[in-house]
């Protein structure tokens, strides 16, 4: 299939093959523009690819005064320090992310088809150094496309500083997280987004005012609980407090659970405990309790881990002011 020469005389570039399908988030005022890399020499290096100068591969180890002057080095260099920038971004915005799912969404953000496709979008691998007769399968490639972008991270960072990489990368990668955990909350057999947390007493009450008092026999104004009356000086106000916020039953305690600590950003362990010669070997009874900043907030027991969960998110729930009718 042919595509337009481009300003190089260069065939343009197919989009990325499909295998695993590319993150493609939406940037409604474009993406972020790529930080200029000031040193001539790096930035030439960056987008020079190793057919271009055809060096052996063998060779363990280049002789200080001749360095390889193609973008493996600063590839090897740009992988480690995406991996480090969005992992930490990952942290920024998911704080309560468990290990096993966050190793998932970075897998997905940094994965070749991303890349490739991030870097096509960049127009990265027009602008590439390679051997002709290799130009057009090169340009082409989802991997070398991939590289080109690792090459162009490790060449801010080496000329700019982490500092400047991160400025770029974090309003460029955000995107890509968010569309990776709605991703992977799926696969985890959750909803892609956590629904809205019902409010909580405190949230309920913050704005309750206390019932206008009256003048006790002393003369001093106390509060009347029980509405009526006033205090001098003052409007008469009614004294009303709404009744406690309840969920509708269809709504699962653990799930509104989670959600409710998740948009606190608050992380929950859930520890196991002896069930103390209950069950049997196949019906067990587990115990369970869900602990928050060294804080028991409930404790469940249940034929399955997630039934005492289950139990103990409803506790949880009970202390927070959520009631489920």
């Amino acid at each position: 299939m042919a595509f337009p020469a481009n300003g190089l005389g260069l065939p343009r570039l197919a989009p990325p093959p499909t295998g695993r399908a590319p993150l493609k988030p939406e940037f409604p005022n474009g993406m972020p523009p790529l930080p200029e890399i000031l040193s001539e020499h790096l930035r030439l290096q960056v987008f020079t690819h190793r057919s271009f100068f055809a060096r052996p591969t063998h060779v363990f180890e280049d002789m200080p005064d001749d360095p390889s002057p193609d973008n493996e080095m600063l590839e090897h260099l740009g992988d480690t320090v995406l991996s480090l920038v969005v992992t930490g971004l990952l942290r920024e915005v998911f704080p309560c992310l468990r290990v096993g799912p966050s190793t998932k969404i970075r897998a997905l953000v940094v994965g070749n088809p991303t890349l490739a496709s991030i870097s096509v979008q960049y127009r990265l691998p027009e602008r590439l150094r390679m051997h002709p007769a290799q130009a057009i399968t090169l340009q082409a490639s989802t991997n070398i496309q991939a590289d080109l972008f690792e090459s162009f991270v490790g060449g801010v960072y080496l000329d700019r500083g982490l500092e400047v990489a991160k400025n770029w990368l974090h309003p460029l990668f955000r995107p890509y997280i968010t569309e990776a955990y709605r991703i992977v909350r799926v696969q985890h057999g959750l909803p892609p987004e956590p629904e809205p947390i019902y409010p909580t007493l405190r949230t309920m009450y913050r704005h309750v005012s206390l019932s206008p008092p009256l003048s006790s026999s002393s003369g001093t104004a106390t509060p009347d609980l029980t509405g009526g009356g006033g205090m001098q000086g003052l409007p008469a106000q009614s004294w009303s407090i709404p009744p406690p916020p309840r969920i509708p039953g269809n709504v699962g305690h653990l799930s509104l659970f989670n959600q409710h600590m998740q948009q606190q950003g608050k992380c929950v362990e859930w520890v196991y405990l002896d069930s103390e010669g209950e069950g049997t070997k196949t019906t067990p009874i587990w115990v369970v309790r869900a602990m928050c900043e060294n804080e028991c907030l409930g404790r469940g027991r249940g034929s399955t881990k997630k039934a005492a969960r289950n139990e103990a998110a409803k506790e949880g729930l009970l202390r927070l002011g959520i009631y489920v009718s």
